[in-house]
């Protein structure tokens, strides 16, 4: 009768120590999930389009606008961006890990924001078509400037897209960019689709024409 007690005495507790392990390991599951589980996914960056910079991008603190003004320091082309959210005519972007901001600011009517976003945030990295260029481009992309014969695809690398409000056809006789606020300038087309001459104040000519200096 005493060796029943004995044996009963330690069932019960052999069923007590099952129960706290068992809750034990569901403790531990619901603390640190298993990588691809729910709880993990949510903790992911968000990100909606990763990519690089088409162009130089001209900024003002973490603002840059579709009026690129030439006058203000640059994004380089080719930097790494992250577009994280697009909401009305902003984009909140990352560009090579700095918070900044796209402001789409004149070109409204003529496109979305989200298609001029795009034309900005390219997924292929343009460095690798600026590397075949000769010397004297590639000098001029790097330090934002234009010179006769570059391309139309050059032109964008260097300077950027133009406003698309002034500009509604990229087949046009020229295109136009601004300076300052009050500076634009003109880049006209030969036939054959390369720069055939920079027209504008003096100065800003002088500023935007690269001599090899």
């Amino acid at each position: 009768m005493k060796q029943k007690t004995v044996f009963r005495h330690l069932a019960l507790c052999t069923a007590a120590v099952a129960v706290v392990v068992s809750l034990s390991a569901c403790k531990s599951s619901d603390s640190k999930p298993e990588t691809g589980a729910p709880a993990a996914e949510s903790r992911k960056e968000s990100v909606i389009r990763s990519g690089y910079a088409c162009c130089n991008l001209h900024y003002n603190g973490d603002w840059i606008s579709d009026s690129n003004l030439a006058q203000l320091p640059f994004v380089p082309v080719g930097t790494p961006i992250k577009v994280k959210k697009i909401d009305g005519y902003r984009a909140y972007v990352e560009v090579d890990g700095k918070a900044m901001r796209l402001g789409h600011d004149y070109g409204r009517a003529e496109e979305t924001t989200e298609q001029w976003v795009n034309k900005l945030v390219v997924l292929d990295d343009p460095k690798v078509k600026i590397a075949k260029f000769s010397p004297a481009v590639r000098n001029a992309i790097a330090k934002g400037q234009l010179s006769k014969g570059m391309t139309k695809e050059q032109v964008i690398m260097s300077v950027g897209h133009p406003q698309t409000n002034e500009n509604p056809r990229l087949d046009g006789p020229y295109w136009r960019y601004w300076w300052s606020s009050f500076g634009p300038y003109y880049v006209y087309w030969s036939k054959g689709g390369t720069v055939s001459k920079i027209e504008g104040h003096s100065e800003t000519v002088g500023s935007m024409t690269y001599t090899g200096k």
